[in-house]
């Protein structure tokens, strides 16, 4: 792929490709087995919580990946499962992400293999991130044998990364780690476990009955303090009647005392 030409003429040419790469694809690509599903779910949701918090984040799931290989005038072309990229910068990417074209490298890739439903040479996506992109980590994870390894780049291949105190693999320019929970690949941001969407539901439920609990005891409260202000008016009442009449019957008693004098 020519890196020398027009901008415009860079994506017709690439969007060509993408055309034909997709109308290549066998039926069984687009069959994709329910664990990888489930963790391209898993990975989607965790992910968006981790985009509120760093909005550099750009998360992509199977998109097209399409770049320049030298010594050749079709471009390279891979699909991970899911893909992050760092970039504050708006990306352009629809059917395909054409690395030229766009104002960053695929950061992350990652890539859910069941066993009885492969979909992909996996092989050959190793040797196109490894060799061909770089990409900085690539993240591989088995269901079915629960198998999770995490790579990362040191400019010449993948090492695999190996698990810090917690057990867990790090991608420390994201505050990111990843591990194994319940089955399934969890993410941890600055040390505190990502939460999926039916655990924020349980914690709006819970905080929603609280709030109700805290409403009705409020209720309560005003209830109480609005009986206590009335027996306290009706204790002033009384005693401001009795005040009256203690004072009446003083008067009284002074004009007795002022007849008696008199006589």
């Amino acid at each position: 792929m020519r890196s020398n030409l027009p901008r415009a003429h860079q994506e017709l040419a690439y969007d060509r490709e993408a055309t034909a790469y997709l109308r290549s694809l066998p039926p069984e690509h687009f069959m994709e087995a329910t664990p990888q599903a489930t963790q391209r779910k898993i990975t989607l949701e965790s992910l968006d919580l981790l985009q509120a918090r760093r909005p550099e984040v750009q998360v992509f799931n199977e998109l097209l990946v399409q770049y320049p290989v030298r010594g050749r005038r079709q471009p390279g072309q891979v699909v991970p499962d899911n893909m992050i990229v760092l970039t504050p910068e708006r990306i352009r990417a629809r059917r395909s992400y054409n690395v030229p074209l766009e104002p960053a490298r695929p950061f992350c890739v990652m890539e859910y293999v069941s066993k009885g439903s492969e979909r992909k040479d996996y092989d050959d996506n190793f040797r196109k991130y490894e060799r061909q992109l770089k990409v900085p980590y690539y993240l591989i994870f088995y269901p079915d044998e629960q198998e999770l390894t995490l790579y990362r780049h040191n400019q010449r291949n993948y090492v695999s990364v190996k698990p810090n105190a917690h057990g867990r693999y790090a991608l420390a320019e994201l505050a990111l780690e990843v591990a194994l929970h319940d089955g399934w690949v969890r993410y941890w941001y600055e040390g505190k476990l990502l939460p999926l969407p039916p655990d924020l539901q349980r914690a709006l439920d819970e905080a929603q009955r609280e709030a109700a609990e805290a409403q009705q005891a409020a209720a309560k409260a005003q209830e109480v303090a609005a009986e206590a202000q009335q027996v306290a008016a009706e204790a002033k009442r009384r005693a401001d009647a009795l005040q009256e009449r203690l004072e009446t019957a003083e008067r009284e008693l002074a004009e007795l005392r002022a007849r008696w004098g008199r006589r």
